[in-house]
C-alpha cells in the first residue's frame, strides 16, 4: 500500500537557474500524478516547477494548506526563483486562498485555478449526509458547502493577481443535477468565481480533466505569461492586484 504523505515530485530538466518557479496544488482524493502532464508542459516552457502530493482526505483546510505550501515554498526560495507563481485544481485552490489569508508570500506572482469551488459546491450540501460521503472525501471535503458558515464563503476577496479556469462540460449528469448550469460537474461556473479575480475563461472540459487538456493547458500559460486569457471565452476585469503591478512599475514624470 502506497502511503501519501506531504511531498514534492520535481520534474527539473528543463528549467534553468533563475527561473520563476510554479507550485501545481492538486484537488480533493487526487494526488500529484494528476497534475503531472501539466506539469511536464510547463517545464517544458521553462519553469521550475514544484509538484505538491499532500493528503487531501486526511485533514482539514487549515492543516491542509500550511502542511502543502510550506515545502512547497522551501524548494522555490532553494532555487532563487525570483517570482512563485500557483496552477491549482479544484480544493488546491481553496487552500491557497486559505494560506494567504495569513501568510505572506512575497516572491507571490500570479495564480491559475482551475474548477475552484471559491463559494463551494452544491454537491457538498446536498450530499454531505448521505453515508459514505464523509468517509470518502474526507473533512476538508465536508467544508466545501456553499452557506455562508462553509469555509469557501468566509474566505475573503483575493490579493494576488487570479485568473479562474471553469469548465462547462460534465460526465457526472447526476451530480449535475444539483449545480446551477453551466458547471463542470463538480463545481458551477458560476460558484468558481471570487471577488478580485482579474480573468475568468470558460472551457468545454468537464472537472476531472482541466488539468490535463491541451486548451486548458494553453490558457495556463498565456495566463502566467501575460496576465490574461485568450478567445472569445475569455472576460476580464479590473483587479487590485494588476493595478498595484502596474502602478508599482510607473515611473514619476
Amino acid at each position: 500500500m502506497r502511503i501519501i504523505f506531504a511531498s514534492v515530485a520535481l520534474l527539473m530538466s528543463c528549467y534553468s537557474a533563475g527561473s520563476d518557479c510554479v507550485v501545481l496544488l492538486h484537488g480533493l482524493a487526487r494526488t500529484a500524478s494528476a497534475m503531472e502532464t501539466m506539469q511536464q508542459a510547463l517545464t517544458d516552457a521553462g519553469y521550475y516547477t514544484v509538484n505538491v502530493d499532500y493528503p487531501s482526505r486526511q485533514h482539514t483546510v487549515e492543516t491542509l494548506a500550511p502542511m502543502a505550501i510550506n515545502p512547497a515554498l522551501a524548494k522555490c526560495r532553494a532555487e532563487q526563483a525570483p517570482a512563485i507563481h500557483f496552477v491549482t485544481h479544484s480544493m488546491g485552490g481553496i487552500l491557497l486562498r486559505h494560506y494567504t489569508a495569513d501568510h505572506q508570500i512575497a516572491e507571490l506572482g500570479r495564480v491559475v485555478m482551475m474548477g475552484p469551488p471559491n463559494q463551494g459546491s452544491q454537491v457538498v450540501d446536498n450530499l454531505k449526509d448521505v453515508p459514505g460521503f464523509e468517509a470518502f472525501n474526507g473533512p476538508a471535503g465536508m467544508q466545501l458547502g456553499t452557506s455562508e458558515q462553509d469555509l469557501p464563503r468566509q474566505l475573503g476577496p483575493v490579493t494576488f493577481e487570479l485568473g479562474i479556469i471553469a469548465g462547462t462540460s460534465s460526465i457526472n449528469l447526476l451530480l449535475s443535477n444539483y449545480l446551477p448550469n453551466p458547471d463542470d460537474g463538480k463545481v458551477s461556473l458560476e460558484n468558481t468565481k471570487v471577488t478580485g479575480m482579474c480573468a475568468l475563461v470558460s472551457v468545454n472540459v468537464s472537472h476531472p480533466f482541466l488539468m490535463k487538456r491541451q486548451k486548458v493547458i494553453t490558457q495556463v500559460l498565456h495566463f502566467l505569461q501575460q496576465g490574461k486569457f485568450s478567445g472569445d471565452n475569455a472576460g476580464h476585469f479590473v483587479c487590485p492586484a494588476q493595478l498595484t503591478s502596474t502602478q508599482a512599475t510607473m515611473k514619476p514624470d
